[in-house]
């Protein structure tokens, strides 16, 4: 058989790798916080059926002959470039500018990492996210607290009843890891830390590199729509070049057994 209809095969198998981050990018291109992914490419192995400096007649040869065995994708890595910010008017809401996670505590105990500023009050007064899990450090809202306010630096104070400072809830960290990429992500805008991505540090907004709360905002996906769009096409050309070498290895066959 063919080697070209193997290499293809392997083109065909990662162009569809690709245009699965590319659909799941733009699926996610309204999701408050969300990283796109992309697709590298690595070329598989070679046989080498001639080394190069050896040649016939004992003439030392240039260059090598060696055939490769198609491509495959080597890692989808996440691009952890600042999204827009938009302005929502939720005095709950924080976006972050510059780099940095806020924590949660998950279910089962577990601390997880998020971009989503998307803050509300549970039934116990705790700040959590959308999803009711709780940011560390704990930060509690008594009920007849009003006009919530956090700063910059994430110092959380409220106008308390009885009470003629506005009082000092608590304060939101920021979490930076060395390689951010290392993250694995779990969904619901969750990521999880790694060996890869290095331990966590944990510090206050503004402080050793990290990003500051914006109140009243939230972070976009960082998602160029057009830009998906321009990779979707090259990604379809390209799956469609690959199809082209199986159509052509196949008339080559087909022409060889009908030789007579």
């Amino acid at each position: 058989m063919f080697r070209s209809l193997h290499i293809a095969a392997t083109g065909m198998v990662a162009q569809e790798t690709k245009l699965d981050a590319i659909a799941n990018n733009l699926a996610n291109s309204n999701t408050t916080g969300y990283k796109r992914q992309s697709a590298e490419f690595e070329d598989l192995l070679y046989q080498q059926q001639r080394g190069a400096g050896v040649g016939a007649g004992g003439v030392a040869a240039p260059t090598a002959v060696e055939l490769g065995s198609g491509a495959r994708v080597v890692a989808t890595p996440r691009q952890f470039s600042q999204g827009s910010i938009q302005q929502t008017g939720n005095p709950l809401d924080v976006a972050i500018e510059g780099a940095g996670f806020l924590q949660v505590q998950r279910d089962d105990g577990t601390t997880a990492y998020t971009r989503a500023g998307t803050l509300k009050v549970d039934a116990s007064g705790r700040l959590v996210t959308s999803d009711g899990l709780a940011i560390e450090p704990n930060i509690t809202v008594p009920p007849d607290a009003t006009n919530v306010v956090i700063g910059s630096d994430g110092t959380v104070t409220a106008e308390v009843a009885g009470q003629a400072q506005p009082a000092q809830l608590g304060k939101l960290q920021l979490v930076t890891f060395a390689n951010p990429g290392g993250l694995n992500a779990l969904g619901h805008n969750l990521y999880l830390a790694s060996a890869s991505s290095g331990e966590a540090n944990v510090g206050d907004a503004g402080a050793e590199g990290r990003g500051r709360f914006m109140q009243g905002a939230l972070e976009g996906s960082n998602v160029e729509v057009v830009t998906e769009m321009i990779d979707l096409i090259r990604t379809q050309r390209a799956y469609e070049i690959n199809t082209k070498i199986i159509t052509a290895a196949d008339e080559m066959l087909r022409s060889a057994t009908q030789v007579r």
